[in-house]
Protein backbone atom coordinates (compact mmCIF):
# COMPACT_ATOMS: atom_id res chain seq x y z
CA UNK A 1 0.00 0.00 0.00
CA UNK A 2 2.74 2.23 1.28
CA UNK A 3 5.85 2.08 -0.41
CA UNK A 4 9.18 3.95 0.77
CA UNK A 5 12.39 4.06 -1.02
CA UNK A 6 15.59 4.95 0.22
CA UNK A 7 18.33 6.97 -1.71
CA UNK A 8 21.35 8.93 -1.31
CA UNK A 9 23.82 6.27 0.54
CA UNK A 10 27.19 6.05 -0.38
CA UNK A 11 31.34 5.67 0.40
CA UNK A 12 32.33 8.86 2.29
CA UNK A 13 35.14 9.74 4.16
CA UNK A 14 34.80 10.39 7.76
CA UNK A 15 33.67 13.87 8.58
CA UNK A 16 31.80 14.02 5.57
CA UNK A 17 28.34 14.68 5.10
CA UNK A 18 25.20 12.75 3.04
CA UNK A 19 21.47 13.56 2.58
CA UNK A 20 19.65 10.53 2.81
CA UNK A 21 16.26 10.73 1.03
CA UNK A 22 13.12 8.56 1.49
CA UNK A 23 10.52 9.23 -1.30
CA UNK A 24 7.36 7.62 -0.39
CA UNK A 25 4.04 6.64 -2.68
CA UNK A 26 0.94 5.01 -2.20
CA UNK A 27 -0.78 6.87 0.91
CA UNK A 28 -1.54 10.08 2.87
CA UNK A 29 2.09 11.46 3.23
CA UNK A 30 0.90 14.27 5.71
CA UNK A 31 -0.39 11.94 7.74
CA UNK A 32 2.47 9.76 8.84
CA UNK A 33 5.15 10.22 11.36
CA UNK A 34 8.56 9.24 10.09
CA UNK A 35 11.47 7.43 11.08
CA UNK A 36 14.92 6.57 10.19
CA UNK A 37 16.40 3.24 11.80
CA UNK A 38 20.08 1.63 10.81
CA UNK A 39 21.70 -1.30 10.93
CA UNK A 40 25.13 -2.36 10.71
CA UNK A 41 26.52 -5.95 10.46
CA UNK A 42 26.09 -8.24 13.50
CA UNK A 43 24.42 -5.29 15.22
CA UNK A 44 20.60 -5.01 16.13
CA UNK A 45 18.52 -1.96 14.39
CA UNK A 46 18.24 1.27 16.36
CA UNK A 47 16.97 4.34 16.41
CA UNK A 48 17.92 6.99 14.53
CA UNK A 49 15.58 9.62 14.20
CA UNK A 50 12.05 11.07 13.92
CA UNK A 51 8.97 13.37 13.30
CA UNK A 52 5.52 13.77 13.73
CA UNK A 53 2.81 14.19 11.28
CA UNK A 54 3.01 18.53 10.89
CA UNK A 55 6.77 18.41 11.96
CA UNK A 56 6.25 19.99 15.49
CA UNK A 57 8.20 16.83 17.56
CA UNK A 58 11.08 15.42 16.53
CA UNK A 59 13.33 12.93 18.56
CA UNK A 60 17.13 11.91 17.90
CA UNK A 61 19.51 8.95 19.44
CA UNK A 62 21.93 10.29 21.17
CA UNK A 63 24.90 8.83 19.24
CA UNK A 64 23.45 11.44 16.39
CA UNK A 65 22.41 14.36 18.42
CA UNK A 66 23.88 17.35 16.68
CA UNK A 67 25.44 15.72 13.98
CA UNK A 68 22.02 14.64 12.06
CA UNK A 69 19.06 16.27 11.11
CA UNK A 70 15.39 14.92 9.91
CA UNK A 71 12.94 16.89 7.97
CA UNK A 72 10.48 16.32 5.55
CA UNK A 73 8.53 18.17 2.51
CA UNK A 74 4.60 16.35 2.27
CA UNK A 75 4.50 18.44 -1.11
CA UNK A 76 7.83 15.77 -2.34
CA UNK A 77 6.26 13.02 -0.34
CA UNK A 78 9.92 12.82 1.20
CA UNK A 79 11.55 12.54 3.84
CA UNK A 80 15.30 13.90 4.28
CA UNK A 81 18.35 12.98 6.84
CA UNK A 82 20.93 15.39 6.44
CA UNK A 83 24.00 13.42 8.04
CA UNK A 84 27.01 15.44 8.87
CA UNK A 85 30.45 14.58 10.68
CA UNK A 86 29.86 11.50 9.89
CA UNK A 87 32.05 8.23 11.99
CA UNK A 88 33.23 4.79 10.83
CA UNK A 89 30.36 3.99 13.66
CA UNK A 90 27.80 5.38 11.37
CA UNK A 91 28.51 2.53 8.73
CA UNK A 92 24.97 1.15 8.93
CA UNK A 93 22.13 0.03 6.35
CA UNK A 94 20.07 3.48 6.91
CA UNK A 95 15.75 2.83 6.38
CA UNK A 96 12.86 4.79 6.51
CA UNK A 97 9.82 4.05 8.18
CA UNK A 98 5.96 5.58 8.37
CA UNK A 99 3.82 5.32 11.21
CA UNK A 100 -0.19 5.38 10.39
CA UNK A 101 -0.61 6.54 13.80
CA UNK A 102 1.16 10.16 12.87
CA UNK A 103 3.09 10.28 16.27
CA UNK A 104 7.31 10.51 16.33
CA UNK A 105 8.45 7.57 18.10
CA UNK A 106 11.56 5.60 18.89
CA UNK A 107 9.95 2.19 18.99
CA UNK A 108 10.40 -0.05 15.34
CA UNK A 109 6.97 -1.71 16.52
CA UNK A 110 5.09 1.33 16.02
CA UNK A 111 6.14 1.89 12.50
CA UNK A 112 3.79 0.02 9.79
CA UNK A 113 5.98 0.23 6.49
CA UNK A 114 9.41 0.18 5.83
CA UNK A 115 11.42 1.22 2.61
CA UNK A 116 14.18 -1.31 2.20
CA UNK A 117 17.28 0.67 3.25
CA UNK A 118 20.08 2.82 1.20
CA UNK A 119 24.00 1.40 2.27
CA UNK A 120 26.24 4.55 4.19
CA UNK A 121 29.82 3.30 4.60
CA UNK A 122 32.21 6.06 6.24
CA UNK A 123 35.70 4.66 5.89
CA UNK A 124 38.20 6.20 8.58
Amino acid sequence: QVQLIESGGGLVQAGGSLRLSCAASGGTFSRYGLGWFRQAPGKEREFVAAINRSGGRIYYSDSVKSRFTISRDNAKNTVYLQVNSLKSEDTAVYYCAAAGTGVATRRPDEYDYWGQGTQVTVSS
